[in-house]
């Protein structure tokens, strides 16, 4: 199977890129792209037309990685040749740069994927989500100048989900994924390079949830503020992480999932893989994809066989060859905040507990 990039920009289809830079992630928003072509012939790139804002499609090999708009276009010239660049997102920019519409500034009585779905509309985006049982939010207001992903990422968070870009462009609301790529990661086979980060520095040994920052609780006897403590057993010292567990008056079992949560994601990130790939697919012709599982075998860095979720993939093309660079850590690393929506007086109908 060709591999070949191409950028369909106006019902024309561009190819021969010299340099690619595809990259898509689970934590980035949208997915982005910085390809270059490098004139061979006189006038060879005469024929490229590319203005920013138009619309644009990335495919490899006939599978579709970013669908979005243009956002820059670089000609340039030297005594040796005549080059153009031309840097690009996807559809959900608009999500990111723009501020939120919504007729009334106020959100009632829908979910996660309601909020998201009208939110996204005025820019031709839908939002899709597979999860059931999606909780319902409570009233609460917009503030003008917010950016729709910031109000997204919000309610996605009340509901546990990850709140990310498909290659269509469209939204996606989903937790980490259980699916697993056909070929795994494995020193002398498929693994061209590596690295792992082996991190203890925001890690901590004892995790305790306060009230409020201020203790106006010393009637109730000592540690009257305190009221969720998590430790670490793998964590040697004293190190201690302060928790103010905001709006959880009324409902104190989530300061305690707070608190958890905060060691478990830390734990999660303490170990980062870095891995170069021979190939932009997998052994079954699947891209490469973010939140998806994965099993990755590296003994030279001591690191025992495990099975961990993609965090981000970059499709690469340059100097030194073409490949893929994915990072991958525990899928406790992308655990979603238990939050609350509002501050103050709460009770459990607004607290996230998953």
């Amino acid at each position: 199977m060709s591999d070949e990039l191409t950028l369909t920009v106006g019902g024309k289809v561009i190819s021969g890129w010299t340099d690619v830079r595809v990259t898509r992630g689970i934590e980035r928003i949208p997915g982005d792209f910085d390809i270059g072509l490098t004139e061979l012939f006189p006038g060879e790139l005469d024929e490229v037309v590319v203005t920013p804002g138009d619309a644009c499609v990335v495919q490899i090999g006939g599978d579709t990685v970013v669908t979005g708009y243009i956002d820059r276009y670089i000609p340039s010239f030297d005594t040796y040749d005549h080059r153009i660049r031309v840097v690009g997102r996807g559809k959900c920019q608009d999500l990111v740069d723009c501020s939120a519409e919504w007729s009334n500034g106020q959100i009632s009585g829908a979910s996660a994927l309601a909020v998201a779905s009208k939110l996204a509309a005025p820019y031709g985006i839908t939002a899709s989500c597979n999860e059931s049982g999606l909780r319902v939010i409570p009233q609460f207001n917009l503030m003008l100048g917010e950016t729709p992903f910031e109000i997204i990422d919000r309610v996605s968070k009340y509901s546990s989900l990850l709140a990310y870009e498909e290659t269509d462009g469209n939204l996606i609301l989903a937790r980490a994924s259980t699916l697993q790529h056909a070929t795994n990661l494995e020193e002398g086979q498929n693994v061209e390079g590596a690295s792992v980060e082996y991190s203890a520095d925001q890690r901590f040994q004892t995790y305790r949830a306060f009230l409020q920052a201020i203790n106006t609780f010393k009637e109730g006897g000592d540690g009257g503020n305190l009221i969720a403590t998590t430790t670490d057993s793998g964590v040697l010292r004293n190190r201690q992480k302060f928790i103010i567990a905001e709006a959880v008056a009324g409902y104190m079992d989530v300061a305690a999932q707070r608190a958890a949560w905060e060691m478990n994601r830390r734990n999660g990130r303490s170990v980062v893989v870095r891995v170069v790939v021979d190939s932009w697919r997998d052994g079954d012709g699947m891209l490469w994809a973010p939140n998806m599982l994965v099993s990755v075998y590296l003994p030279s860095l001591k690191l025992d066989r495990k099975t961990w979720l993609i965090s981000e993939v970059t499709f690469r093309t340059d100097e030194n060859g073409t490949h893929a660079e994915l990072v991958i850590m525990s899928p406790d690393a992308f655990a979603v905040e238990p939050t609350a929506l509002q501050y103050g007086f709460v009770d459990g109908s607004t607290l996230s507990t998953q």
